[in-house]
């Protein structure tokens, strides 16, 4: 391996160390829930207006 091989590795391996960190700070965190999407709720019938649940 010569010295611009190995300049081009180190220069690779830096931009994506660089790459990565990039997209790790951006991620944002998903609220559970927010939009309804955790608890469903009876619309018609004796349980109306309650949580469904996946027991039955």
């Amino acid at each position: 391996m010569n010295k611009f091989e190995f300049k081009n590795l180190v220069k690779n391996l830096k931009d994506s160390l660089k790459e990565k960190a990039f997209f790790k700070e951006l991620r944002k965190e998903v609220e559970t829930g927010a939009n309804g999407t955790q608890d469903y709720v009876v619309k018609k019938g004796i349980n109306k207006d309650t949580i469904a649940t996946t027991r039955q």
